[in-house]
């Protein structure tokens, strides 16, 4: 591998094997983090990500009064809890690209009764959030757009959220992102304790992504509040409803990450065992391991491992992608190396995340020589004879980064623009996939 400031190059690779520590997840570090800024009391968080979206919400938390303090010795931090209050009434914050941060902060601020703006990068202006200000406006907060209607930067507050005619049951279209369902849930508990009266979300569609929304309401639960569900129809928070630190939480390695190392060794041979998830993870993601084996590969679990290894022959498969957005993308790489197409369907979000990922990773597949046919929800990958060589563009787009890294596998000279994009959640994700790929090469066992 040759590594320059705007590029990277990936030498032809044959086969993959080893064993990789995966970082944490995004979902849980960042949903941690506000969660336990909201409890009663202080929150150890272990194994929390480090990079950039879990930065930027480190960052505004402790911009709103709220203490994030680095444990010494440690990658562990001490979140010091204020009891569903912020201090900080007034402030500006800068939250880059991260959906993650941004989304649930502009909920729970926009329930405070304070007055902020959220700014994020010119992508971020990009992807929508009306649905979410529809509903939290139902709520009575004062949310105004600075830019595009629909779109961040906003500006919040202070509203009259605690007003007597403030309606205690919201409309949220749920086929956009679950994320904007996360970021109700996990605010309308400092509404609840302040107004005592249970309040509940419709969900107006079919909710995309449940296993993201699951992983939510399973935090809030650690956090001392069970959300009432019935089906995926509507979400109800009791009245009174408060949030109470668990002590301590452990965040557990990123599932989505976990996708990359697995599918090369489903691809490269293997076996390549991933730590940090198993068979008992709350993340949806995990799921990707069973379309792998649907594919063909070999698959094994333990309590915290994962493992994948090549099977006799990929198939391509039909997939409907609803419950695994990010992971389908890895399996669409996969693809390449499959006997026969594969179509994955439920990706409509795809469009709304760093980039149109739907054109995106269309015409780097065909790039690699692959017929690819694209619309408004699926993708159909038909795998060349042979893979070409090829220069990646990312878009700025950290899993289109990670994922087309596998097509090195096919024995064939990649580069990789702009790598440092995975910085928005695995800084050191190449130098993993290094690790994998040497071992293989050298023969040696990780």
């Amino acid at each position: 591998m040759h590594s320059e400031a705007a590029w990277l190059d990936l030498a032809p690779m044959s086969r993959a094997e080893g064993v990789v520590a995966l970082p944490g997840s995004k979902s849980i570090s960042n949903r941690s983090l506000l969660l336990a800024a909201l409890s009663s009391g202080e929150t150890r968080l272990t194994g929390l990500l480090d990079a950039d979206d879990v930065d930027r919400m480190q960052e505004a938390l402790v911009a709103l009064g709220i203490g994030v303090d680095a444990v010494p010795g440690t990658r562990d931090v001490v979140v010091s809890g204020q009891g569903g209050d912020i201090p900080v009434k007034s402030a500006r914050l800068q939250l880059g690209n991260a959906g993650t941060a941004l989304r649930p902060l502009a909920a729970v601020l926009a329930l405070s009764g304070g007055s902020y703006e959220l700014w994020g990068v010119a992508r971020m202006h990009e992807r929508p959030i009306g649905d979410l200000v529809d509903a939290l406006r139902q709520l009575g907060a004062d949310i105004r757009y600075l830019g595009n209607p629909g779109f961040p930067p906003l500006a919040i507050g202070p509203g009259q959220v605690h007003a007597a005619g403030a309606r205690d049951r919201v409309t949220l279209r749920g086929d956009v992102s679950s994320q904007f369902t996360s970021a109700l849930l996990m605010a309308l508990p400092t509404v609840t304790a302040r107004r005592g009266r249970a309040l509940a979300i419709d969900i107006a569609g079919e909710l995309i992504s449940k296993p993201y929304v699951m992983i939510t309401t399973h935090l809030m639960e650690r956090f001392g509040v069970t959300v009432e569900r019935d089906e995926w129809r509507s979400f109800r928070v009791p009245a009174g409803a408060r949030y109470a630190s668990p002590g301590t939480l452990h965040v557990e390695g990123d599932a989505s990450s976990a996708s990359y190392f697995l599918a090369a060794g489903a691809i490269g041979g293997g076996p390549v065992r991933v730590t940090g998830v198993g068979k008992h993870s709350i993340q949806g993601d995990v799921a990707f391991a069973e379309a792998l084996a649907r594919m063909g590969a070999r698959i094994d679990y333990g309590d915290n491992w994962i493992e994948a290894r090549s099977g006799p022959t990929l198939n391509g498969i039909a997939l409907d992608c609803t419950a695994i957005p990010d992971a389908a993308m890895t399996l669409a790489v996969v693809a390449l190396f499959a006997r026969g197409p594969t179509t994955l369907t439920g990706i409509a979000s795809w469009r709304v995340k760093e980039t149109d990922r739907i054109a995106a990773m269309a015409t780097e597949l065909r790039k690699l020589g692959a017929d690819v046919d694209a619309g408004e929800d699926r993708l159909v990958v038909y795998p060349p004879p042979k893979l070409l060589p090829a220069t990646i563009a990312t878009y700025d787009d950290h899993r289109i980064a990670m994922c087309f890294s596998l097509a090195a596998l096919g024995g064939v000279a990649v580069r990789i623009l702009d790598p440092h994009c995975v910085r928005k959640t695995f800084p050191g994700y190449f130098a993993e996939f290094a690790k994998v790929a040497q071992a293989a090469a050298s023969g040696n066992r990780d």
